[in-house]
Formats: structure tokens, C-alpha cells, sequence
């Protein structure tokens, strides 16, 4: 092999001569001179954007804290009285302040640092339409997608500022009903009455009945015989609820007195007299049972017989009924009945030949 078949090398590159390195570092001084000034500015309005951006979120970050501390404080001063037995309990509202603060720190933090990394880049001189323009088509697309997620959230964010109900309550969310043991931005969680545990979207609920808020209402139906003096029931009624309103703990769970209000129904063999009385949130039902049991025995007591009791017994021996030695008729005693024509021998034969 000869050198002759090698390529030929390229032509060698000129060395930089140290005029022309002197002049390119002087070319580089002189920019940076020129725009340092505008770096300056620049990097200063930057941070003074961050600063501001910082302070005024700790500002409303901690003025919102504030304002939850004063709502716990308010609710606890309440606790134990008249107007806060109306209210829910000091926990709930705890609870419920803690949310909404949550709620609130959080949107104050995504409006004040987006608006400031927003003019940080403005300060950039980034042209910001593209972004934004592509930031809204996104927002549409996420909307029509994850809609559901929206409609849960916003509900359960309004559910939480209008006190629609909370932890410890008991709801019918008409999807499901149950005891409140977790409220949560987009799911309710519920326990049924058999323990079992049910996870409600807020979005799918359409209409909500609280049973722990205000007061219940706790209805009796006493059915007694017609033939029972209503003076004497009345007054018998009457003296178990006010040894009932005395009693503990019946006392606290009773809000007002025991109303009779009357015949509710007479009937031939029954007439009903109605009972009614406000009660604590959620015990109408322990009041209702305690009343009847009163009731049944102060009716033993008295000698007044409900529907359903023992017959009461007559003088003298009874008197037999005259046909229940009688036996039904039977369909044989007609001669014309089918039965009968159907049991007589067949007639013989008129042409008979011998």
C-alpha cells in the first residue's frame, strides 16, 4: 500500500492569533454591558414578584387560620346551652371550620403563586398567549372528561359552606342512609343501620334529610276498646308523661311535654288516642318505646284494656250455640242435585229381547 492512495488531509485550520481572542473578549464585555442593566431589572422584578407572591400568601394563609380559631372558639362558648343543643355539637363544627379552611388556604395558594409564576414568565418577555391558549383548551378537555370529579367536588364544597350536615349525623341521602362517620370534597361515607359502611358521591345526591339537627318528633298511637272511658284513659296518660318528664334521663331527651291529642281513629272494635312530644335529635325512638311500656303498665294498674288483651269474663255459665250441633246439609238429599243422579242405579233397558 502506497502513501499515494491516502486521502489528502483538509487544509489546516488557523490558529486564533491573540488579537483576535482579545477582540472576541472585548466583543463579550461590551454585551454583557450593555445588557446587564436589563438582567438586573429583570432578576430584581422576578424576586420582588416572588416576595410579594410569598408574603401576601402567608398574609391570607394566616388570617384565615385566624378567622377558623375565632369559628371554634364562638361554637365552643355555645356548647352546653339551650342555643347549642339547637346547634350541632362543637366537634362537628370543629370539623366542619377545618374544611372549609382547608379549602380556602388551598385555592389562595393555587390563585396567588399561578398569577405570580405567570408574570415571572411576562417578566421574561415569554410571549404568554400560546400557553394560556393551550392552558384553556386543556381545562375544557379535563372538564368534559373528569365532569363527574367537577360535579362531586363543587357539591361537596357547597355541602361543607351551607352545613348541609356533618360527622355524627344521621342522613337520609336518599341513594343510602345512615350515621355520618366521614365527610370528605367528593365522598360521603355512611354506616347503615346494620353496620354496613356506604360511600355516597356528592354528585349523586339530589335531596338530603338531616334527623340530628333542630329536634325530632316522637308520635305514640294507644289503641283501646270502645267501651273504655276516655276521662279515665286521658287522665291515666296524663300522670305517666309527667312522671316520665320528671325522670332522668328522660328529662334531657324530652324538649317539651307530652301532648294527648285526641281520638286519631274510632272503629268498631278500637279507637286509637295519639300521643306527641318534642324530643332531643335522635331520641324519638327511645322515648316512644319508654312511653308505651309506662303506659301498658299503668293500664294493667288501672284496669283498661288494650286491643289485643284478655277478653273479659262474664257472669254465669256460657250460653251454647244452638246450631253447632247442626251439621251441613249434604248435596245427597236432594233427588235432584247431581250428586243424586249420579249415585241412583242406571234404569234397565225397555227393549230387551228374550
Amino acid at each position: 500500500m502506497s502513501w499515494s492512495a491516502l486521502p489528502a488531509a483538509g487544509p489546516p485550520s488557523d490558529p486564533v492569533t491573540l488579537d483576535e481572542a482579545a477582540d472576541r473578549a472585548t466583543d463579550a464585555a461590551g454585551w454583557v454591558e450593555q445588557n446587564w442593566s436589563t438582567w438586573l431589572s429583570v432578576g430584581l422584578r422576578i424576586v420582588l414578584i416572588m416576595v410579594i407572591a410569598l408574603v401576601l400568601r402567608h398574609v391570607i394563609r394566616r388570617a384565615l387560620t385566624k378567622l377558623i380559631e375565632r369559628m371554634n372558639r364562638s361554637v365552643q362558648a355555645v356548647e352546653g346551652t339551650a342555643l347549642g343543643g339547637l346547634l350541632v355539637n362543637a366537634e362537628r363544627r370543629r370539623q366542619r371550620s377545618e374544611a372549609i379552611g382547608s379549602v380556602l388556604r388551598s385555592v389562595t395558594s393555587f390563585l396567588i403563586l399561578g398569577t405570580a409564576a405567570l408574570m415571572m414568565l411576562g417578566a421574561l418577555n415569554i410571549n404568554l398567549a400560546p400557553l394560556l391558549a393551550s392552558a384553556g383548551v386543556a381545562g375544557v378537555a379535563l372538564g368534559f372528561g373528569a365532569r363527574n370529579l367537577v360535579t362531586d367536588f363543587l357539591s361537596g364544597v357547597f355541602m361543607i359552606l351551607e352545613d348541609q350536615y356533618g360527622v355524627g349525623d344521621t342522613i337520609d341521602a336518599g341513594v343510602a342512609s345512615g350515621e355520618v362517620i366521614e365527610v370528605g370534597l367528593r365522598v360521603t361515607k355512611l354506616r347503615g343501620d346494620n353496620g354496613e359502611i356506604w360511600y355516597v358521591r356528592n354528585g349523586e345526591v339530589k335531596r338530603i334529610g338531616n334527623l340530628s339537627q333542630g329536634w325530632a318528633t316522637a308520635g305514640v298511637d294507644v289503641m283501646v276498646r270502645p267501651s273504655e272511658d276516655l276521662e279515665k284513659v286521658r287522665a291515666v296518660i296524663t300522670q305517666v308523661t309527667e312522671k316520665l318528664a320528671k325522670d332522668d334521663p328522660w328529662s334531657e331527651k324530652l324538649w317539651g311535654p307530652v301532648e294527648v291529642l285526641g281520638l286519631d281513629s274510632v272503629l268498631l272494635d278500637s279507637m286509637t288516642v295519639r300521643l306527641s312530644a318534642k324530643t332531643m335529635p335522635g331520641q324519638a325512638l327511645s322515648v316512644e318505646r319508654e312511653l308505651r311500656w309506662r303506659i301498658k303498665e299503668a293500664f294493667d294498674e288501672a284496669g283498661i284494656r288494650i286491643v289485643g288483651g284478655l277478653l273479659p269474663v262474664t257472669d254465669g255459665a256460657p250460653v251454647a250455640d244452638p246450631a253447632a250441633g247442626v251439621s251441613a246439609p249434604s248435596a245427597l238429599a236432594s233427588p235432584t242435585s247431581p250428586q243424586s243422579l249420579a249415585a241412583s242405579p242406571l234404569a234397565p233397558p225397555q227393549n230387551l229381547s228374550k
